[in-house]
């Protein structure tokens, strides 16, 4: 079984596909993380996102067994890699990882921001996670906040309209909703809600009581 969760920056994807993994004894891949390891490769070579040269060759030398998600979820890395990600050359090296991860048996729960549209449009479930831009900056802050770091919620909330505007008009592998995909609104939802939530979708999709 592969499922395949998507939405914006800080809509609570991978903790959702994390738990779903476990519950259902899969393989979980963030490809945020990826994404985001090329971001890092490429501000600690002093070169600025937007070299994408630099990050072509970063996704190229990427070892994908060891990914620091502590030390990749710094927000200028999240920034960077929203960036990056916009690199055709760039996503075409991940995407061949992603959908090799994903081919595998038992089979996988990924998500990113183009899981059920690209990497694995025939998914047999597909979820679409959203959420206000003003309840994810709200969620960015208290997890800046947790690692004891300073949080500016006005200049978080910017950064996530900024990177929702970026994600959603790319012109490779732009940030949608496949058509067969669940909307799942996670504005008013604490994670254990979202929990129970997701695997109802998965659950009525395996027993094929519709979509929607």
């Amino acid at each position: 079984m592969i499922i395949a969760i998507d939405g914006p920056a800080a809509s609570g994807k991978g903790t959702l596909g994390s738990r779903l993994a476990q519950h259902y004894g899969l393989r979980h891949l963030d490809t945020g993380l990826l994404y985001r390891a090329v971001a890092k490769a490429v501000l600690d070579a002093g070169k600025p996102p937007q070299d994408k040269a630099t990050a072509v060759v970063a996704a190229r030398a990427l070892d994908h067994a060891h990914l620091d998600r502590h030390v990749l979820q710094a927000d200028a890395i999240g920034t960077a890699a929203s960036i990056v990600s916009a690199f055709p050359e760039v996503r075409a090296v991940l995407v061949e990882y992603q959908r090799s991860f994903a081919a595998k048996p038992p089979g996988a729960v990924l998500d990113g921001r183009d899981i059920g549209t690209v990497i694995a449009p025939n998914a047999d479930v597909k979820i679409f996670l959203v959420a206000s831009a003003e309840e994810r900056a709200r969620r960015r802050t208290k997890d800046v906040e947790k690692r004891g770091e300073r949080a500016d919620f006005e200049r978080i909330l910017a950064d996530i309209r900024t990177r929702d505007d970026r994600d959603t008009n790319r012109p490779i592998s732009p940030l949608k909703p496949a058509p067969d995909a669940h909307l799942l609104d996670t504005t008013q939802l604490d994670i254990d809600a979202v929990i129970r939530a997701a695997i109802d979708i998965v659950e009525a999709t395996r027993t094929g009581r519709g979509r929607g």
